[in-house]
């Protein structure tokens, strides 16, 4: 026969237990997010969810308690966010009780997500940061290390950067800056975590320069204090003694490639180093001493907020002293196996591009946890209109 199933509400406190809030850890903060998993119909053995919005202050919440009329194990746990409760209800199979259906918790809110991503290009054509963007995504993600298993203390995209320790190491000078410009993008979307906030900027803005587009993926956990951050020294220098040596040390522990190590240094296109900042370049040149944004610095390339494969045409011609060129950036033409790369990217713009593309989607995944574990991939919600084309020349100095 089949057995009976009872469902009464009784009267809950406002408060969360102590036993939820042990279920997911004192790290729980605004920028996670519980859902209920619908990615499969329920047999008919299963009972679904139930759901109420939220009420004022002064209601009192409440738990639907089961009474089985044999004996059974006690209620299933309540879910909390901060607009509905989700309970979660066990199975009710011919033998009994089993496991109870486990919700869905992803790491940031995809609507929330596009919704930064418009803020963050806003950002983009009021303040011309393109460049320093870019840099926080890669140095958030570049202290990963592939002979670490343990997260977080194996570095990588999980928002550390965040944090003034990591902040102050001398690689990251600067990088405040661009905390700074995006704080209010994560005040304002709070569903979305600050390793996806990173990368999300990093990745815009290579594709709102004219770059290609990144097939990027996001739910990315954040660490939580700054405690999880790396030592410092895990990211390059610009001008070590053996160069070549040095770049594949670095990004061969983090599991890339020589074809990857010189496809992500033609980001270079963008950007400028600063002496006050990184020791290197001239304090301005005919291409930066205008601006746009703060004037000053060496860029590597005459339309430096332009995304294409200027970067290896010059430093293969070095015609032009004004324009940087760092032992780290010569050696890619020095090298028999990066000179093969560096070669062709110079030739061919459709196939850095390409290249660029996946080194920079791989990049920025590195020493992530996901949540979920596949990722998050938010559309361009693009009604089918073309984007307005990218003319560098209205923004960085020099020649159309």
């Amino acid at each position: 026969m089949a057995e009976r199933l009872a469902l009464t509400l009784s009267p809950l406190p406002s408060q969360s237990s102590p036993a939820m809030a042990s279920l997911f850890g004192t790290h729980a903060a605004a920028s996670s997010r519980i859902v209920p998993n619908t990615s499969a119909a329920a047999p008919s053995t299963r009972l679904s969810f139930s759901s109420s919005s939220s009420s004022s202050s002064s209601s009192s919440t409440s738990l639907a308690s089961l009474r089985f009329l044999r004996s059974s194990p006690p209620v299933s746990h309540l879910f909390l966010n901060s607009k509905k409760r989700l309970l979660v209800v066990p199975l009710v199979s011919k033998r009994g009780l089993s496991a109870a259906v486990t919700p869905k918790c992803a790491a940031s809110d995809p609507d929330q997500l596009k919704g930064a991503r418009e803020d963050i290009k806003a950002i983009l054509k009021a303040n011309f940061c393109h460049p320093i963007l870019v840099r926080l995504g890669w140095h958030d993600a570049g202290t990963y290390n592939k002979n670490i298993q343990e997260w977080p203390q194996r570095g990588g995209a999980n928002g550390s950067l965040r944090f003034e320790i990591e902040l102050k190491h001398a690689a990251n000078a600067g990088l405040v800056n661009a905390l700074k410009l995006i704080q209010p993008i994560k005040d304002k979307y709070p569903g979305v975590t600050y390793a996806d906030l990173f990368q999300l900027a990093s990745a815009t803005a290579i594709e709102d320069a004219g770059g290609p587009k990144i097939p990027m993926k996001y739910g990315r956990v954040d660490v939580t204090t700054p405690t999880d951050c790396p030592e410092e020294g895990r990211l390059p220098d610009a001008g070590p003694p053996s160069p070549a040596d040095h770049l594949r040390e670095v990004f061969y522990r983090m599991g890339l490639s020589d074809k990857e190590i010189v496809a992500l240094s033609g980001a270079h296109t963008l950007g400028r180093s600063r002496p006050e900042r990184s020791g290197w370049g001239k304090s301005e040149t005919k291409y930066t001493k205008d601006g746009p944004g703060a004037p000053g610095g060496q860029s590597w390339t005459v339309q430096w907020l332009k995304f294409d494969n200027s970067y290896f045409k010059d430093i293969k011609q070095r015609r032009d002293e004004d324009l940087l060129v760092l032992p780290t950036d010569a050696v890619l033409f020095e090298d028999p196996s990066f000179k093969v790369y560096a070669e062709k990217y110079a030739e061919d713009q459709e196939a850095f591009f390409k290249d660029y593309a996946e080194a920079h989607a791989k990049l920025s995944n590195l020493g992530a946890k996901f949540d979920p574990a596949e990722g998050i991939v938010i559309n361009d919600g693009s009604s089918g209109s073309a984007p307005e084309k990218f003319v560098a020349s209205k923004y960085s100095s020099g020649k159309d």
